[in-house]
Order: C-alpha cells, then sequence, then structure tokens
C-alpha cells in the first residue's frame, strides 16, 4: 500500500489496512483502536483513549469489508459484511479463492 492509497481514506481504514498487512491471522478491532489512540494520544488522556476510536474502527470496517478491502472472520470463516456482526470477530486479508 503506497501513501498515495491512502490520502482520502478515512484514518481508521488506513490503520486498519496498516496492521491488516503485518498481521499473519489477522487483527482484533480492539488491537486497531489500541494503535490509533497511540497515534492521537495527548499527554492528559487517559488509559481507555482507545474505547473512543472503537466506533469508527467498526464503522470502517464494515466499509472496507463491504468493498472487498479486507475480510471480517467470525470462528476463522468469512461473514457477510451487509448482515449484522455480533460478538467477536477479527479483520484480516481477504481470501483471493473468494472472488
Amino acid at each position: 500500500m503506497t501513501d498515495d492509497d491512502n490520502i482520502d481514506r478515512d484514518p481508521a481504514a488506513v490503520a486498519i489496512l496498516e496492521l491488516i498487512a503485518a498481521a499473519l491471522g489477522g487483527v482484533r478491532p480492539e488491537e486497531v483502536a489500541h494503535a490509533m489512540a497511540e497515534r492521537y494520544r495527548k499527554p492528559k488522556d487517559g488509559p481507555n483513549l482507545w474505547r473512543k476510536y472503537m466506533h469508527a474502527v467498526r464503522q470502517e470496517a464494515l466499509h472496507l469489508a463491504r468493498d472487498g478491502d479486507i475480510a471480517i472472520l467470525r470462528k476463522g470463516k468469512a461473514v457477510d459484511p451487509n448482515k449484522p456482526v455480533k460478538g467477536l470477530y477479527r479483520l484480516a486479508r481477504p481470501d483471493p479463492a473468494s472472488d
């Protein structure tokens, strides 16, 4: 992924794509929110700053999955991003075999 790819992307989408590119088995949305919190942390911010970013991470994950840029995995299997995603899930690279 180049910097040109990230020019018009939301910071949450950029964080998701960067972490997925570096991870072997995908990442949890909480890990992305933690990474964003560390990136934008100010000296007075508390330890739960990452929670502020969870909604944005979830929304961008759905958007990226609907566009086919990532896959949302539950119990190791891709789920339909057009249906409600509940419970624990991971964000991963899309499976090329599912195209």
